[in-house]
């Protein structure tokens, strides 16, 4: 990967990872246009720039996880049930996750769906703190997730306002529950990868792009998690859904003019 190439891609991973636009769909059309290949290294390497977009989410809300125990016990009850799916069919989930064609049709889908979340769920209450149970509801949501194209913040911010959290609220503990679900997803790839033959060999000999792209990625994280909060507060959904339309339709384009795309992670 050249430096270029680099930096974009850990671009549009600060950019869409928090959003609900599919971080994969959106991975999808830049290595196509960018002509990457999906190799070992490419794949590593998008695991890895996760790493950054968390670390955003933890300098932006560093007071909200020093607040309370409580706090990490409703992460944990909504971080189970995606955990323990992804335990028991995490290669079935990565099987589907090489077919484009799924990306593609779940972001058309989930953008014709978020044109009528605000009109679903428009009586929003007031900014609140957030049960046991709801926690728990939200990890249920977080499953939906796991089929390519759906959007991890997508699922989970609709399965938050479904129980009348505010869209903030909302919002704000899809971003808490990020830390932990991507940590443990990234963290096993990792790890799978480094057990391979010359796994470690290749992280080492690449230690600075990823260095970099982490780097950059933590950077637009951070604006990005701060426009959207505004935006969606002010706003809603349905920007977002015509966006995820036309991102699905890009795509769909692309395969069928002969542009040879791939899931890189």
């Amino acid at each position: 990967m050249s430096l270029l190439e680099t930096i974009v891609i850990a671009i549009v991973e600060g950019l869409t990872e928090f959003l609900p636009v599919s971080s994969t769909g959106h991975m999808i059309i830049t290595e196509g246009i960018l002509g990457v290949k999906s190799d070992d290294f490419v794949k590593l390497f998008t695991v890895c720039i996760q790493f950054g977009a968390i670390l955003s989410v933890l300098v932006i809300y560093w007071k909200r996880f020093l607040q309370s125990f409580s706090f990490y016990w409703k992460l944990l009850i909504a971080f189970l049930p995606a955990a323990i799916i992804g335990l028991l069919f995490g290669d079935y989930i990565d099987a589907v996750l090489e077919n484009v064609w799924v990306v593609a049709i779940m972001l058309i889908v989930g953008g014709i769906f978020m044109l009528f979340i605000d009109k679903w769920f428009s009586k929003e209450a007031d900014d609140q703190s957030i049960t046991y149970k709801q926690s728990f509801i939200i990890g249920l949501s977080q499953c939906v997730a796991m089929i390519p194209g759906v959007s991890r913040s997508m699922a989970t911010i609709v399965g938050g306002m479904a129980q009348k959290l505010s869209r903030k609220t909302a919002a704000e503990f899809s971003f808490f529950l990020a830390v932990p679900t991507m940590l443990a997803a990234s963290g096993y790839k990792i790890l799978k990868e480094l057990m391979k033959d010359g796994g470690s060999q290749l992280l080492s000999d690449n230690l600075g792009t990823l260095i970099i792209g982490n780097a950059v990625a933590f950077v637009v994280a951070i604006l990005a998690i701060k426009f959207f909060i505004a935006f969606l507060t002010k706003y809603g959904f349905r920007a977002f859904g015509f966006y995820r339309i036309i991102a699905g339709l890009a795509i769909i384009i692309l395969m069928l003019s002969g542009v040879n795309l791939s899931v890189a992670a």
